[in-house]
């Protein structure tokens, strides 16, 4: 059980600790660059258990103990460099919330599904969050199973709970839950908030499943954090303008980012730019992941909404290959690479190219 095949270290977790607390409070004066190489030799034989990215695409049978292993593995085939730190996310499917609120999971081949369980009036639908859900022990397990064998080496990430719109939609898929906006408000703001409590009992519960033996807080974005942190989203508001989104997303968010220390927010595609200049009047929120999508430009494309995140005393983060061109672009178009942190990795036989672009921003 001995975690030693990862290439690192408690003392390095020292290192991220200090580095990433600094940068938080906007007292780094460089970016955080966080670079996961591949292709190292793990220096143990391989499991014979595939690896999958979502904890249902095992079957039920297979023993959290040899899924834990196959991470290991994984962990031990990579060297951290930067402000890279090993680290695990126990992914169940985007929004699982909605499974601890009554839905039902359905596991597909890499992918899952979210179904209600039946068709049921928005009215009578009601937000209790449910830890005896068969998929939260076996969540748990995981956790514990992790903690066991890697005692606090590895960063544990929150599961991925979802945004509370887009929790809500499981429910009331398709175009119903926009029509809800119009003929029930008062009705989808209930269950907001009954799904706002709900996802802090469960972000609870699951935190003191694993806090003493993780060295912080990551969710599905690794971000480091020493205190309680999440990346927050709301894609449902692709679909709605501005009026709405301050109507009724924007006030759960207000509430969620002061319950956390340090949050974050996923900020997918154009459809979303419209509500930037809502989300960075909030004042607890320290951060904003720019995510262009598929077919749009990639971020070096888009200096107006950098500027304006970074104007605005926000965090950025933004993924990509390293060396990374669009660091150097993002740089240049803000002024300053403090308050970046770019997460991005490279196979192994590109090291030495790796270390110049580090060392160009000062990441020992």
């Amino acid at each position: 059980m001995s975690p030693m095949s990862i290439a690192f270290d408690f003392d390095r977790w020292e290192k991220v600790k200090r580095d990433y607390t600094r940068w938080w409070a906007g007292e780094l004066d460089r970016p955080l660059i966080s670079v996961t190489l591949y292709g190292r030799d793990p220096g143990r034989p391989e499991p014979k258990l595939p690896f999958h990215g979502f904890i249902p695409s095992y079957d039920a049978s297979v023993p959290v103990e040899q899924i834990v292993d196959r991470w290991d593995y994984q962990l031990s085939s990579c060297e951290y460099l930067g402000d890279a730190f090993p680290g695990v996310w126990p992914n169940l499917g985007p929004g699982v919330l909605s499974v601890f609120l009554g839905a039902e999971l359905e596991p597909g081949l890499e992918t899952v599904w979210f179904h209600p369980r039946e068709d049921r009036e928005i009215s009578d639908i009601q937000f209790r969050y449910r830890p005896d859900d068969v998929w939260m022990p076996r969540l748990k397990e995981f956790y514990k199973c992790a903690t066991e064998k890697w005692q606090g080496l590895v960063q544990l990430a929150m599961t991925d709970l979802g945004g509370n719109l887009d929790v809500l939609s499981t429910f009331r898929p398709s175009e119903k839950l926009l029509l809800d906006l119009y003929d029930y408000p008062d009705q989808v703001k209930r269950l907001t908030w009954e799904a706002h409590d709900s996802w802090f009992r469960c972000f609870a519960d699951l935190d003191a499943t694993f806090r003493q033996s993780s060295p912080g807080y990551t969710a599905w974005a690794p971000i480091f954090s020493t205190e309680p942190s999440y990346m927050l989203q709301c894609d449902f508001c692709y679909m709605i303008g501005p009026d709405m989104f301050n109507e009724f997303v924007r006030p759960e968010l207000v509430a969620a980012c002061k319950r956390l220390v340090n949050p974050f927010y996923h900020l997918d595609g154009p459809g979303q730019l419209p509500h930037l200049d809502s989300l960075l009047s909030i004042a607890e929120l320290k951060g904003v992941q720019w995510i262009p999508g598929a077919g749009a430009p990639d971020c070096a494309h888009w200096p107006e909404v950098y500027r304006k995140i970074h104007n605005a005393g926000k965090l950025i983060q933004l993924y990509g290959s390293v060396p990374c061109p669009e660091l150097d672009t993002l740089v240049e178009q803000v002024g300053t690479g403090k308050g970046i942190i770019l997460i991005g990795d490279a196979p192994l036989d590109r090291k030495d190219e790796v270390l110049e672009f580090l060392a160009k921003y000062g990441v020992a």
